[in-house]
């Protein structure tokens, strides 16, 4: 088997976020000294880089960039949607080489900025515009491929029947997850000749339940309880911030299992280690990475990069400490369904 530079590439940046700075050396690039003089800024929404889910995500490739290629990197908190145009100039004015937005609330102020200052360097996370604009890098994932997978797993598990989602705003990248939930769910009764529920979204209809924000864990704690007492026993809460609210109720009902979105919550939240059946990774953070990678040695362009299963973009975390509550036979049926979606005969999207 012959290994093409983009596999090498590839190989070297989980090495990089996996073992640190002697990797990178043994894979042989120069790109850390050329970085030294590369600014890059990131703007996100409240609640800030403390929500321990997309906005934390998208620092920790900040991070590593700082770390693994000597950039320079800050960061700028919008308190209000007003605020993203006047963050974006902030670091245009301070001559940063490459902008990043986090989020597709600040998709139109991004594309404003950029149509201005076409000199500017730019990504966004979870938009991608069409047509594509050259001078921006659009940061997406398939997170209904992956979303599928823990649908299908929930319907495996249940035991009351009734599995249940729910977003923090209506907007595509989370009634993408809620899409693939719900289908996955769907599939899985096909196959079986079951009747299990999704309660709190209808991917036909597009219409469930959304709290409003991603700040306010109150909303998420009632947003547990109301599918809770709706019978439902795994909960797929789409919502950033607000979703470990929903996993306080779950921990308190000591009867349903929640299932994490972005990051791997068992890791990210071990108080909640025992109620996290998996969670829905969306490999934000290696994405932001390899867009600073790019600027740092020169092969930045605009269009869109798409994460997915077959490129390790999304994916499902492990079971951790409820590996055992999964049955061997799902697991094989997963691994069965995972093979369909790569290759495009199971449909994730309505």
């Amino acid at each position: 088997m012959v290994w093409g530079e983009t596999m090498v590439k590839r190989i070297c940046i989980r090495l990089w976020l996996v073992l640190g700075a002697v990797v990178w050396i043994s894979c042989g690039s120069s790109d850390s000294v050329k970085a030294a003089k590369v600014k890059v800024g990131l703007v996100v929404d409240v609640p800030g880089i403390e929500d321990q889910t997309f906005n934390g995500a998208a620092w920790n490739g900040m991070q590593t960039a700082i770390s693994r290629l000597g950039v320079s990197g800050s960061y700028l908190v919008a308190g209000q949607p007003d605020d993203y145009g006047k963050l974006i100039e902030t670091f245009i004015k301070a001559s940063t080489d490459l902008i990043i937005t986090v989020g597709f609330n600040m998709g139109d102020a991004t594309a404003a900025k950029a149509g201005v200052h076409p000199e500017n360097k730019f990504a966004i996370v979870d938009l991608a515009y069409d047509p594509p604009l050259s001078n921006v890098l659009g940061l997406t994932f398939a997170t209904d491929q992956a979303a599928f997978l823990a649908g299908y797993l929930a319907a495996g598990i249940t035991r009351t029947g009734k599995v249940g989602t729910f977003g923090g705003m209506q907007i595509p990248p989370v009634t993408l997850f809620m899409d693939g939930f719900a289908l996955g769910v769907k599939q899985y009764n096909q196959r079986h000749q079951t009747n299990v529920q999704t309660i709190g979204w209808d991917p036909i209809t597009q219409t469930g339940l959304f709290t409003g924000d991603f700040v306010n864990v109150d909303g998420g704690r009632a947003m547990g309880r109301k599918l809770i007492d709706l019978g439902v026993d795994i909960i797929l809460p789409v919502a950033g911030a607000v979703g470990p609210g929903a996993a306080e109720v779950v921990l308190e009902s000591r009867r349903v299992y929640i299932i994490g979105v972005d990051l791997d919550w068992n890791l990210v939240f071990p108080e909640y280690a025992e109620i996290v059946l998996t969670s829905v990774l969306k490999d934000i953070d290696v994405a932001v990475f390899r867009a600073i990678v790019q600027v740092t040695d020169g092969t930045f362009a605009g269009g869109t990069y798409l994460g997915t299963l077959a490129n390790n973009g999304v994916d499902l975390a492990p079971f951790h400490y409820l590996d055992s509550l999964v049955p061997s036979d799902l697991k094989l049926e997963l691994d069965v369904v995972r093979a369909g979606i790569i290759a495009e005969t199971i449909k994730t999207r309505p």
